[in-house]
């Protein structure tokens, strides 16, 4: 959708929209988790997942007029049905976590977790794959045509086993009521706002890193869209094995260790981004690559540990509105974070000051005040309420100790 967006002639700002819009619209969880009792959670799902369906194929049309309206038109037509699109997405999603907490036994929950995320990594390394393959480097608006009907096809067929899941009965719930919604009461509520103050550590600093690392990449390593589509895959690549590294030990180990392990790793991971727009280092293929893979197992483990904790820590009564507040308030970060970065990135464009093999620029400032957010995020995940967790030593017991050894060994070249 970016790469159609730039075709189109969009500036930053619009492209900044785009990026943003699938999370800030998330917000509409929270009027929307007023309603889900009265619909039922499969119901509520599954009308939104086809409506968005339905403005996919919507999509899939628009390139098509490519000779008949202007570009401007064309993007502004694409920005509608974007939204509506997102709109549908953020509304449906209310019931989702609700309604699979409810299935779920809390002793399954992490596998669970671990499993959604290798299948949804692995998927999304096969589709930028697949669309890096699809856009050659000046893609005809037909192919974004093909790429998005593809999108709608998969989509409709991810209906079919949507509807193979079985029902929870939202109606008899505890977390349906009547009356206002103490908002600011289930905000405040201690094990709750610690974890929010995680998720809104985390989402402050994710939120900009993979927009203006592709940004570096294109703008100082001079790689083409195709490249850079795939080299961004290897990210989902490290996702998808983060089923490998924790599977059911999730459960055994608990989320918080997790986190921490995983902001100390971004700290490492920082350090190479630092070093490569500080021009200290070469944005070489295989620097790059183990970058993203870090970054996306890494962050497959966060979004886990953070759900799992969710569901630990949010109470049965109002928990549709608890489990509301909890995506909005990162996904609403997320959406805005690369924004207020990318304003504050633009400011500093002049910046480019020398210190020894050290250049400080607007990129390198950048990458070091993540820096800052991810002790904080260490401090934060420290505080958080989860009687049963181990230590992030157990962590690294558990995971090196059991597996990546065994395996290296098994790999090493002999003789």
């Amino acid at each position: 959708m970016v790469l159609y967006g730039k075709s189109l002639g969009a500036s930053a700002t619009v492209l900044g929209i785009i990026s943003g819009m699938v999370h800030l619209l998330t917000v509409f969880q929270v009027p929307a988790a007023s309603h889900v009792a009265r619909v039922g959670f499969k119901r509520f799902v599954f009308t939104g997942w086809g409506i968005r369906v339905m403005f996919i194929g919507c999509m899939a049309v628009v390139p098509l007029f490519d000779r008949h309206l202007a570009s401007s038109s064309l993007l502004a037509l694409m920005l509608l049905l974007l939204f509506c699109f997102n709109l549908s997405r953020g509304i449906s999603s209310a019931a989702w976590l609700p309604w699979i907490t409810s299935l779920l036994p809390s002793e399954m929950r992490g596998r669970f977790l671990a499993r959604e995320a290798a299948f949804v990594n692995g998927a999304s390394f096969c589709a930028f794959v697949l669309v890096a393959f699809c856009l050659s480097s000046r893609p005809e608006p037909w192919r974004f045509s093909v790429v998005f009907a593809f999108s709608s096809l998969m989509g409709a067929i991810s209906l079919l086993f949507l509807k193979r899941i079985p029902d929870a009965d939202a109606a008899n719930h505890p977390s349906s009521g009547a009356g206002p919604v103490p908002w600011f009461a289930m905000a405040a509520h201690p094990p709750f706002n610690k974890l929010l103050r995680v998720v809104f550590a985390w989402s402050v600093g994710y939120g900009g890193i993979t927009t203006f690392a592709v940004a570096l990449l294109k703008s100082e390593a001079l790689m083409s869209e195709r490249t850079i589509l795939l080299v961004t895959a290897t990210s989902y690549l490290g996702g998808w094995c983060s089923l490998w590294i924790l599977g059911s030990r999730l459960d055994r180990l608990g989320s918080k260790p997790v986190l921490g392990v995983c902001f100390m790793t971004w700290i490492a991971i920082l350090l190479g981004w630092v070093l490569i727009s500080g021009r200290v280092l070469r944005p070489s293929m295989g620097l790059l690559l183990g970058l993203q893979f870090l970054m996306g197992l890494t962050a497959a483990l966060v979004q886990m540990a953070h759900t799992r904790l969710a569901m630990l820590t949010i109470p049965v009564m109002g928990r549709s509105h608890f489990f509301a507040l909890f995506t909005v308030v990162g996904s609403v970060v997320l959406g805005l974070s690369p924004i207020l970065w990318g304003v504050f990135i633009d400011l500093l464009i002049p910046l480019h000051v020398r210190w020894h093999q050290f250049e400080w620029n607007r990129f390198s400032v950048f990458f070091s005040l993540l820096w800052i957010v991810f002790i904080i995020a260490i401090a934060l995940a420290r505080r958080l309420d989860e009687p049963q967790a181990g230590t992030m030593e157990d962590v690294f017991r558990d995971v090196l100790g059991q597996s990546s050894p065994r395996v290296w060994f098994k790999l090493w070249p002999r003789g």
